[in-house]
């Protein structure tokens, strides 16, 4: 049996009803034995001398009808190391319940609010649980963007004794899906990394930035030029590295008949990194353009030397 100790926090958005987990720790893949979630259900996050068992039952449990507390009271009398664990659970009504075992390795302790419970064992300070709940109940945004500002938070108060050494975030639709896989709206994991939070802050910024191309290629197909080129913008905005995003932009356009408006977008892609223009040659095999589209692509921008 290991102390998995950490900080984490479990919330439903009261405005969206999505519900989400965040957690560090200095632990390898915290996540993966932390953090569960399942949409239009629950989060739960199952810690200190962690029994991962929390996190499937807590759901199934959560899932057939029962509340938070009644979900982590039926588990917790039947655990003969209760007293080792530290668990937190959100139902779906946002319904909160909480559970810090008397032998979680000190500092630890936790804290519920409406809608969310942040915990913590083996810290630095018994500030750190107090700091996430205030930073979280003053921050605005988004779910994860709020989840992450109460992992900030707990760093600021000290955090793990030990320091750092992973971080994971998940956030689940509020409403039952019959696909689960479809509920999972951020699923993101450091497993190792000197500063994990930072790390995640990054990719949470990615996943965002594809999600806005993901939606602007919906309302591509949808016919909804406007609309999607304004997707397409944002996306490239909060990643500008990932030379990838507009260059399936620029697909997306010339597919659709806008190819004077993807031009400028491929001359940007191709002056950045060429080995672009041989994927574009290869499109027309997987019939994602035509061969007479990419023709005329290269053919007007091959007087600059790009082809």
């Amino acid at each position: 049996m290991r102390p998995v100790s950490t900080y984490s926090i479990v919330a439903r958005d009261p405005e969206t009803g999505l519900l989400g987990v965040a957690v560090q720790s200095h632990w390898f893949s915290v996540g993966s034995i932390v953090s569960w979630a399942e949409s239009g259900v629950g989060a739960v996050a199952t810690q200190s001398f962690v029994e991962p068992s929390y996190g499937p039952l807590g759901l199934f449990l959560m899932r057939s009808g029962k509340s938070s507390s009644e979900a982590l009271r039926a588990l917790i009398e039947i655990d003969p190391m209760a007293e080792y664990r530290q668990v937190a659970m959100v139902d779906s009504s946002g319904n909160v319940a909480a559970h810090t075992g008397s032998l979680c390795i000190p500092e630890a302790g936790h804290i519920t609010g409406e809608g969310y419970s942040v915990q913590a064992n083996l810290m630095l300070s018994s500030e750190v649980w107090p700091a996430m709940a205030d930073a979280y109940e003053k921050a605005e945004g988004d779910l994860p963007s709020r989840l992450l500002a109460a992992l900030d938070a707990a760093e600021r108060a000290g955090g793990d004794i030990r320091g750092r050494q992973s971080a994971a975030i998940l956030v689940v639709s509020g409403k039952v899906i019959g696909a689960p896989w479809k509920g999972v709206l951020v699923d993101l994991r450091v497993e190792d990394h000197p500063s994990p939070i930072e790390e995640l802050r990054r990719l949470l910024r990615l996943h965002k930035a594809y999600s806005h191309s993901n939606r602007g290629d919906e309302l591509m197909t949808a016919g909804k030029v406007k609309e999607a080129l304004k997707e397409y913008e944002e996306a490239s905005k909060l990643a500008p590295e990932i030379i990838e995003l507009p260059f399936w932009q620029a697909v997306t356009l010339a597919g659709s008949e806008n190819t004077e408006k993807a031009l400028p977008i491929f001359r940007k892609v191709f002056t950045e990194e060429k080995r672009w223009i041989e994927v574009l040659r290869r499109l027309p095999k997987a019939q994602i353009l035509k061969a007479s589209i990419v023709e005329e692509i290269l053919g007007k921008l091959g007087d600059e030397g790009l082809a």
